[in-house]
């Protein structure tokens, strides 16, 4: 199965106090860590979606990485998942992982529990106990449906609800919550 991960880092941050993406974690971007648990997770290509602060991200992302700008990114998350699924849709991949760039505790071994589920018939996400939450793999067949449900914050959260979601229990492996303000040990842009 070929899976492609695809890295929700458009925006602006403005509870956090600026974009997430270049928020760093012992000197390291999120975006760029978020790309290596991604690949060290299992997929064979990466898409990174960017919006607000555009250049600032695409600066720290090696050249290899694709990169899908989400013009309406500002509208929210359903903009970027969009652009992210049309880029995915130009490909012969089976399945995309679905990451958000605000989730500094998930790890490649999250990503590698979701990639084995893979398929194109397949909607999977990562459950940490309390409830499900990011990544979430998504296969082809599920992409034109994800693609109209996904609108302003709501993300695939509709489409999600109304299917059989295979629920991985990664509850071992991290928290799974994102990060909404600055805490200890992280540094905004």
């Amino acid at each position: 199965m070929a899976v492609i991960g695809l890295l929700l880092a458009a925006g602006a941050g403005r509870r956090f106090g600026g974009p997430k993406a270049l928020a760093q974690t012992n000197g390291e971007p999120w975006v760029v860590s978020s790309v290596r648990v991604l690949r060290e997770g299992g997929c064979d290509q990466v898409v990174v979606v960017v919006g607000a602060a555009a250049k600032a991200v695409i600066e720290t992302l090696d050249p290899d990485v694709e990169v899908v700008i989400a013009e309406s990114w500002a509208t929210g998350m359903g903009a970027s998942l969009r652009a992210g699924l049309e880029a995915a849709a130009r490909t012969d991949a089976d399945a995309t992982i679905v990451h958000l760039v605000d989730l500094p505790d998930v790890g490649s071994d999250v990503v590698a529990r979701l990639v084995q589920t893979a398929g194109p018939d397949t909607l999977a996400r990562a459950d940490y106990g309390a409830e499900p939450g990011h990544p979430v793999l998504i296969g082809r067949a599920h992409w034109d449906g994800v693609r109209a449900a996904a609108v302003a914050d709501r993300g695939a959260r509709d489409y999600l609800e109304s299917h059989e979601v295979l629920l991985v229990d990664c509850s071992d492996l991290a928290a799974g919550r994102d990060v909404d303000r600055p805490r200890a040990g992280v540094s905004g842009a």
